[in-house]
């Protein structure tokens, strides 16, 4: 069984137990097929191949036996997948020198020393205070002697 169907950069083709995808990389980079790819690697099988210039050929082939109509379901959880995965890439690079700023903040701040650095600090001054050895030195002054 063969259907030819394009659908805004992926082309579809249904065989038994398989659904091929043809995705043009102008409207989908490749990171954005794989991560949708890998999403999909729980409900079948994943084959992908470099069809021709800016077009990697995805394969999904269902595990158990599939009838036409979840092959084509099959393939438009693929194609909103990649919608998905093209957004949180655009979304991620937008973002990205925001998160880079938060990540320096909170690993560089300028608060003062950490709790571990005024802990420390608490320990030597207690060590300074105090006789390692507890030796009571007889010409000690005592009260009232």
């Amino acid at each position: 069984m063969s259907d030819e169907t394009p659908d805004n950069g992926v082309t579809t083709e249904l065989g038994e137990r398989r659904v091929r995808f043809s995705v043009d990389e102008s409207i989908y980079d490749l990171d954005v097929v794989m991560g949708a790819a890998y999403l999909f690697i729980d409900r079948c099988y994943v084959y992908l191949d470099r069809e021709a210039d800016r077009r990697v050929q995805v394969v999904l082939r269902t595990r158990a036996a599939a009838s036409e109509d979840e092959l084509h379901a099959l393939a438009g959880h693929f194609a909103n997948e990649l919608l998905n995965q093209a957004l949180r890439k655009q979304i991620g690079e937008s973002n990205a020198r925001l998160r880079e700023f938060i990540m320096a903040r909170a690993l560089f701040s300028a608060e003062g020393p950490s709790t571990i650095d005024r802990l420390l600090a608490e320990l030597d001054a207690e060590e300074m205070a105090s006789d390692d050895l507890d030796i009571p030195v007889p010409w000690e002054k005592t009260p009232g002697g």
